[in-house]
């Protein structure tokens, strides 16, 4: 009976040694996004492309922002071993001011929780500086 506890021990923790090497992998293109400068109500959205470079699939259980002017959309089905996957982020572009955002992404990857950033700056052209303006104009105007 102790041979028998013994060998099932041993096949326990051998099969869970195995287990335990199938992970996944998340590896990201980038992990920050410019912007640049951007108009007022201009396309807001952009794109995170990552690879699963593991060898179990990749399931991405969450992406948040740290506001509400930014909304990522994770993808919902599993990406297997040696895909690609992407995580879309909307960033609300009539707040005009300089963009410095954080999307946080949760998975089963050996890392777990990865930060992703958003930076630029939203402008609004009709809004331009009254030395700006005048640069235009002639001595004659002015």
């Amino acid at each position: 009976m102790k041979n028998l506890i013994t060998l099932l021990f041993v096949g326990l923790i051998t099969f869970s040694i195995n287990a335990q090497e199938k992970v996944a992998k998340i590896e990201f293109k980038e992990t920050t996004i410019d912007y640049g400068t951007v108009e007022k109500g201009a396309n807001g959205v952009r794109t995170f492309v990552f690879t699963n470079t593991g060898d179990a699939p990749l399931i991405v259980s969450k992406a948040s922002s740290t506001c509400g002017c930014t909304v990522p959309k994770a993808p919902k089905a599993p990406i297997m071993p040696g895909m690609t996957g992407e995580i879309e982020v909307k960033y609300d572009t009539k707040r005009v001011a300089p963009i410095r955002k954080t999307i946080t992404v949760l998975s089963n990857a050996v890392t777990p929780t990865v930060s992703l950033k958003i930076r630029g700056e939203v402008i609004d052209p009709s809004k331009t500086s009254v030395l700006e303006k005048s640069k235009n104009k002639s001595v004659m105007e002015k």
